[in-house]
């Protein structure tokens, strides 16, 4: 959540005035402290709403003085959201800090103003994408922190989630850190966990083949995280999870939550991943934990009530022993067939709201549908409000408040939208379109994040801000836009590179203090207001991290225009046409389930018939300025 801290003579405590960042006021509120940012999107309920922000005004952003003013070299990809504590003793002074984890295992403590490095720790060797299943290339050249932790200024201490290479083996890890020092408070504790099938066998996790995407969440005295898959791959084993450990301790929980629990498939392909593009976990007043799954079985047969939520946003009781309620929309077995996953996007639950319906949830997936829920009630009767059509969301809604309204900023396809909620008294809430942005450049998948600052409710105060993602592979830079609550550009600018161009950049701004936080690759970027000099992106390296390939294999990238059982015929970014047999790469679970109209990487072998005969399949991005050249 969104809070102010005192600093007391030990840097371990803190005297902790909550902001109530989410309740409804009769007036602007007036920030006299500085805040900190300590969560995935400011909140628990993933608002992304600041509403303390009294210096970034939409009149200062767009009156020329705002710019880019200092910058850090980090030395990995960042796909977690920086946070920010202010006023902390560290490094022998006090100094307001944003800490940003990275892909190699390090964590940086940072001037908030200045970009100076005032602590930093690593925690280990990252995992290579050489190692991954089949060298999945939806991420950078390393696996290490990949979610954003959550920090605790009530005991000072930051909880982060590493992956680590151990004696040759993939190794997940959670620790808790001295907010001063990054130092571990307790000794880290090796995640593991196991469930049981329909069958009555023991699953266990595996690391090997099992990302953690999500955002860290902090509830009920407990720190949970939601694991999924590498790019769909090894399938057969890879499955969704939620797991939870109690605070300071980190003792695990003794329940947890595996989504798919079928001991068999028609495909032998299981998944319902939870990775929703990097959003966290949100938690409701009474703790209950939300989330979105992704696809599982391409027959689209697999889905199950009791045994395989797939494509579903769920409720889970805060000790992960029960699923409380969940949604699934109609069409379930269509988005497993077409791989349109609904959990490409994350939930939003909105602040207590008047009229009929006060706990309301939001959340939209690749098909572009935004589904508004009655969070209390979610599959039930009644459950379903309505549904909008946003454009394709690997991306995550935003709340703020106009005065009295309440307005949902949605970021699918390439555009912001901003909605006003209608909340009557008999009749079910609803959204209605009020602004639109104008379009941010993107050449990877539809949908972007955002964050809002504002002062306090006061109307017309609000700055939505948007990073985008790279529309080339090289300078492949990434902006960060600025609009008013009008769909009005007031800002936009380079914030950094991403030539991680297989693997979407999931940037999320951090707001606060007068200052806007964008973490990218090898960059932090820290924008804000001043007359002086303006700070220029560093330097970074390119790694070029595609597998070293057989003697005699290829790789090729290209647009499926049809499938014919294991035949598919694909486009090359040259216009000529070949035919993948995709019968290896689906017997050894090697595959990514292709699309017709969408785009896929292919390694493999031609045959004398000029058959390419690939021996793994996966996604790539359907705009060809992402592709690396075929070789």
């Amino acid at each position: 959540m969104t809070i102010s801290i005192r600093r007391l003579a030990s840097p371990a405590f803190f005297v902790i005035a909550a902001l109530c960042v989410c309740c409804a006021a009769s007036g602007p509120a007036i920030a006299t402290t500085k805040i900190g940012v300590t969560t995935y999107h400011n909140d628990n309920f993933r608002t992304g709403w600041n509403r303390l922000e009294t210096t970034l005004t939409p009149a200062a952003v767009s009156g020329g003085s705002f710019s880019m003013v200092a910058t850090a070299s980090l030395d990995d990809q960042v796909d977690a959201q920086p946070l920010v504590v202010p006023n902390l003793s560290i490094a022998g002074g006090t100094h307001d800090v944003v800490y940003v984890a990275t892909e190699s295992n390090s964590v940086y403590a940072i001037d908030a103003s200045g970009g100076q490095v005032l602590v930093s720790n690593n925690f280990g060797s990252p995992v290579p994408e050489t190692m991954l299943p089949d060298q999945c290339n939806n991420n950078g050249p390393n696996i290490g922190i990949d979610s954003t932790p959550v920090i605790d200024p009530n005991s000072g201490l930051m909880y982060v989630i590493t992956y680590t290479l151990e004696n040759g083996n993939q190794t997940f890890r959670i620790h808790a850190l001295n907010l001063s020092t990054l130092t571990d408070a307790v000794p880290s504790v090796v995640i593991t966990a196991s469930a049981q099938l329909t069958n009555g066998q023991t699953f266990q996790l595996q690391p090997a083949s099992t990302r953690q995407r999500p955002a860290l969440l902090l509830a009920n005295g407990n720190v949970y995280a939601g694991f999924g898959s590498y790019c769909d791959i090894n399938a057969n084993v890879s499955r969704g999870w939620v797991l939870g450990w109690q605070t300071g301790t980190l003792t695990p929980l003794p329940a947890n939550h595996l989504d798919n629990v079928l001991a068999s498939s028609q495909d032998d392909f299981f998944l319902t991943s939870i990775w929703m593009s990097g959003y966290g976990l949100a938690a409701n007043t009474g703790g209950d934990i939300y989330f979105v799954t992704g696809n599982s079985d391409y027959s689209g047969n697999s889905y199950n009530r009791t045994t395989n939520l797939s494509e579903s946003v769920i409720a889970l009781s805060s000790d992960l022993s029960t699923v409380e309620s969940y949604f699934s929309p109609t069409d379930v077995a269509q988005l497993e067939m077409s791989d349109l996953d609904f959990g490409s996007g994350g939930v939003m639950l909105l602040p207590p709201q008047k009229g009929n319906i006060s706990n309301i949830a939001v959340a939209a997936g690749k098909d572009g549908n935004l589904y508004m829920m009655n969070a209390d009630r979610l599959g039930k009767k009644g459950g379903e409000i309505a549904t909008y059509d946003i454009g394709g969301c690997w991306c995550g809604p935003s709340y703020f408040q106009n005065g009295t309204t309440s307005e949902v900023v949605t970021s699918g396809g390439v555009n912001v939208n901003i909605y006003s909620l209608k909340t009557p008294k008999r009749a079910h809430p609803s959204l209605v379109f009020q602004a639109q942005s104008a379009t941010i450049s993107s050449g990877q998948d539809p949908g972007f994040f955002t964050s809002i600052s504002s002062n306090g409710t006061q109307p017309n105060s609000a700055v939505i801000w948007a990073v985008s993602r790279p529309i080339n592979s090289n300078p492949a830079n990434i902006s960060l836009y600025a609009f008013d609550q009008s769909g009005n550009t007031l800002f936009s600018g380079d914030a950094g590179t991403w030539p991680n161009v297989g693997g979407n950049s999931n940037t999320v701004p951090t707001i606060a203090n007068g200052k806007v936080y964008v973490a990218s690759n090898q960059t932090l970027a820290i924008f804000g207001l001043g007359t002086g000099a303006k700070a220029k992106l560093p330097p970074t390296r390119v790694v070029d991290t595609r597998p070293r390939l057989a003697a005699g294999e290829h790789e090729i990238q290209g647009l499926v225009r049809s499938i014919n059982g294991n035949r598919i015929s694909v486009t090359k970014r040259d216009g000529s046409v070949v035919t993948v047999d995709s019968t290896l790469a689906e017997k050894n679970s090697r595959m990514a389930e292709p699309s017709v109209g969408n785009a896929l990487l292919a390694r493999g072998t031609v045959d004398a018939t000029d058959i390419f005969r690939a021996v793994a399949i996966l996604h790539a991005k359907n705009n060809p300025a992402m592709w690396l050249p075929d070789r």
